[in-house]
């Protein structure tokens, strides 16, 4: 099996974002308005994009969103590759201090994996709850 991560642009994200986040919603839903503004990668088993996640950097800061994984593929490490890499890729930042996301609260247990930590911040969007999970170097 090959897999590989690289460098994409935001539009290659959509149709993945779509189809695993919110398939029922407009595309439009899932498009950020400053993903020009991001850095985003994808993961590829052989030539096929199965996991995405786009990094935006503010200041000292790095959030990543919009991390997903196609759902055949969910389970088998994917995602912890992506993430590993997006930690690496913002560790090699040297003005970097922080990183951070807002995690769906069913899924906090995945990024605590990461050394992430739960912040008393919370929300919910479109009836799905919010924590917001961060990382400090």
């Amino acid at each position: 099996m090959n897999l590989q991560i690289k460098q994409i642009e935001a539009r290659d994200t959509y149709n993945l974002r779509h189809q695993v986040m919110w398939p029922d919603q407009p595309l439009k839903f899932i498009v950020l308005e400053n993903d020009s503004e991001g850095i985003h990668f994808g993961l590829f088993e052989e030539f096929e994009l199965v996991g995405v996640i786009s990094l935006f950097i503010e200041g000292n800061s790095a959030q990543f969103r919009k991390f997903a994984v196609i759902k055949e593929k969910q389970g088998k490490g994917y995602g912890t590759l992506l993430l590993d890499h997006l930690i690496n890729f913002v560790k090699k930042q040297k003005k970097l201090k922080r990183i951070w996301c807002n995690a769906r609260s069913d899924k906090t247990s995945f990024y605590e994996r990461f050394g992430m930590e739960e912040t008393p911040n919370t929300f919910v969007k479109a009836s799905i709850h919010y924590t917001i999970m961060d990382y400090s170097f």
